[in-house]
């Protein structure tokens, strides 16, 4: 059964957690729990990756009634991708949070390859449909000619490091049954500001599959990325599916290119996300998948971009909607 699940943070407001069990919620996606923690407080010297704060923070999603199924975040990444001093202790987070992970139960980490920028857009308040602000990129908006610190980076680069990161990882989430998510390049075109990309097409899965064959390697399959790479997104939804390597899903979309695109409401992207639903349907996906990157609707506030609650109680329901369609005997045709 395809699980709906939602991201959730220590700073929501608790009336969004309550809607969230109304709407059946249960399955949620935390980033690591870097703020306030109720009344119950952390020594200084524990780390937001480390056992005991990752134990605090499961119980206190618990006692509304949610199981964290995912942790989209990590510890600095920057010092692995671009082989700077310093890695080693990175790993060492890495992989003291893997462990703790296995010993909390929680099965999919969630990570990206696209260092120093990470996830960007160049637009935070276009117009979309009845006056709704989105998100957008336009690459050439930037200077790609104002390097980051970390100068020119190649694509072999990225490679080499990853697979000294993959080397000291894959045995330890092996041994704590916890599968590594890789996240598309968001955006997915090949270099920003100097920094190659390597996760920003199908390619560049196929690639990391095959170098690094372990079942705790996998994907969180973004679909406003990957409907950037393809152009058909559910048969690249088959293609990983039967080869057991989604282990956690984005649904969302967008329209536009690479190059410049927009986010979109859930039901007005170039995407057939029925076609998608189907598809996850077909290949019994049984992981979670959240609503990502919605518009901002009159009335609402967001914290980052692309995360407005009230849209994504839409997003939800029409999730909710589409599986009931793609699993139903009869569907809607």
């Amino acid at each position: 059964m395809i699980e709906i699940a939602e991201i959730v943070t220590s700073a929501d407001p608790k009336d969004f957690w309550r809607n969230l069990r109304q709407m059946n919620i249960t399955k949620v996606v935390s980033s690591l729990p870097r703020g306030s923690l109720d009344w119950r407080s952390l020594s200084p010297t524990d780390d937001p990756w480390s056992y005991t704060a990752l134990a605090i923070h499961q119980e206190k999603l618990a006692e509304w009634g949610f199981e964290t199924s995912v942790i989209e975040d990590s510890p600095p990444l920057d010092p692995i991708r671009f082989g700077l001093s310093g890695r080693e202790e990175a790993v060492t987070h890495v992989i003291e949070m893997i462990k703790a992970m296995g010993r909390l139960g929680i099965p999919t980490w969630c990570y990206n390859w696209n260092g120093a920028t990470e996830w960007l857009r160049t637009q935070q308040a276009v117009v979309g449909r009845g006056g709704a602000l989105v998100a957008g990129y336009r690459h050439s908006t930037l200077d790609h000619n104002d390097l980051t610190k970390y100068g020119h980076v190649e694509p072999e680069t990225l490679w080499a490091n990853l697979s000294w990161f993959m080397e000291r990882v894959l045995p330890v989430a092996e041994n704590a049954g916890v599968r590594l998510a890789m996240h598309p390049d968001d955006p997915p075109v090949p270099e920003v500001r100097g920094i190659s990309r390597i996760m920003n097409s199908l390619e560049g899965y196929d690639r990391l599959f095959e170098e690094f064959p372990s079942s705790a390697n996998a994907m969180t399959l973004c679909q406003g990325n990957f409907t950037l790479m393809t152009d058909d997104l559910p048969a690249a939804i088959r293609k990983y599916g039967n080869e057991d390597r989604i282990a956690f899903v984005h649904f969302r979309d967008v329209a536009g290119t690479p190059e410049h695109f927009v986010e979109t409401f859930h039901d007005e992207g170039k995407t057939d996300m029925l076609a998608c639903m189907r598809a996850y349907d077909e290949i019994g996906y049984s992981g979670v998948m959240r609503s990502d990157h919605v518009p901002l609707m009159s009335g609402d506030t967001q914290d980052v971009p692309g995360y407005g609650r009230i849209s994504r109680h839409f997003a939800i329901g029409y999730m909710t909607a589409l599986r009931e369609a793609a699993t139903s005997s009869g569907g809607l045709q």
